[in-house]
């Protein structure tokens, strides 16, 4: 399986996915997170977080543009680091923030807006598309290395049951 796709009916079904997608996790997965405003990119983030062990508030490093958190897969403490680049102004910000660095094969990476660093980012090992869908959403999930196929065929996710 190469990609996944699924409609999520309400939130609770993309919080479900998010636990899923943590569960199927590992270290230095650099994910990429595609949509529109409002399409719950940083709710799966959030529930993808507390999945994976952090406790407290998860808030979109829109100001900041990247926020660490310290997780546990395993049994093993990684830090993965949310992105949102909605208001960097160019790829050059991103390497002037040192940013590149982060993506170094041991941490977890998800960007919400990896379009704004495209020519500066290093690629993807999943893409997730999310689109507003009436109520709920469409989520396209794709691999695009071999790190991202193994971690997606780990992936155990049933919606809307």
């Amino acid at each position: 399986m190469q990609h996944f796709t699924a409609h999520l009916h309400d939130e609770a079904a993309t919080a479900a996915l998010g636990a899923a997608l943590a569960r199927a996790l590992a270290p230095g997965l650099a994910i990429y997170l595609h949509g529109d405003l409002g399409a719950g990119k940083t709710a799966l983030t959030r529930a993808l977080l507390h999945a994976a062990g952090h406790v407290g508030n998860v808030k979109s490093p829109t100001y900041t543009l990247a926020e660490p958190y310290a997780v546990t897969l395993g049994g093993r403490a990684v830090r993965l680091i949310h992105f949102d680049l909605y208001r960097m102004g160019s790829p050059e910000e991103f390497l002037d923030a040192g940013f590149r660095e982060d993506f170094d094969g041991a941490n977890i990476c998800v960007v919400e807006w990896p379009e704004k660093a495209e020519p500066v980012l290093p690629p993807a090992d999943w893409n997730i598309y999310l689109d507003v869908a009436g109520q709920g959403r469409d989520v396209k999930l794709q691999a695009s290395s071999e790190l991202g196929l193994s971690c997606l065929q780990r992936l155990k996710f049933a919606p809307n049951l």
